[in-house]
C-alpha cells in the first residue's frame, strides 16, 4: 500500500489556533491539545465578562451620581434624583450624568435644582 501524503487543511487549522494562543504562557501556547482547551476557556470568559463589564460600569456610574447628589445642598438620594428626572422627562442616561458629575459638578447641581422646581 502506498503512503498517503496528508493535505494542508489540518496544518492550516492548527496554525490558526496557534496564532490565537501565541500570547499564552508555557504549554498553553505550544501544545495543540492544551491550546484548544485554553482557547475554549478564553472564549467562554470573554463571553461571560462582556455582560459583567456592562454591569460593573453601570454600578460605577450609579455610585458616582449618588456621591455627588448627596454632597449637594439638596442632599438628594440617587433614587429620588432618577425618579424626578423621569418625571420631568429629562432624558439623560447614567453614563452622561456620571461624566457631568465628575467633570462639572455645578452643572449637575443646576440640573438637580431644575428638577426640584
Amino acid at each position: 500500500m502506498t503512503r498517503v501524503r496528508r493535505g494542508y487543511i489540518a496544518r492550516r487549522r492548527r496554525t490558526k489556533i496557534r496564532l490565537f494562543a501565541s500570547t499564552f504562557r508555557g504549554a498553553h501556547s505550544r501544545l495543540t491539545r492544551t491550546i484548544t482547551q485554553q482557547k475554549m476557556r478564553a472564549l467562554v470568559s470573554t463571553h461571560r465578562d462582556r455582560g459583567r463589564r456592562k454591569r460593573e460600569f453601570r454600578r460605577l456610574w450609579i455610585i458616582r451620581i449618588n456621591a455627588v447628589t448627596r454632597e449637594s445642598k439638596a442632599s438628594y438620594s440617587y433614587s429620588n434624583f432618577i425618579f424626578d428626572l423621569y418625571k420631568k422627562q429629562l432624558l439623560l442616561n447614567r453614563k452622561i450624568l456620571a461624566q457631568i458629575a465628575i467633570s462639572n459638578r455645578n452643572c449637575l447641581d443646576t440640573i438637580s435644582n431644575e428638577i426640584l422646581k
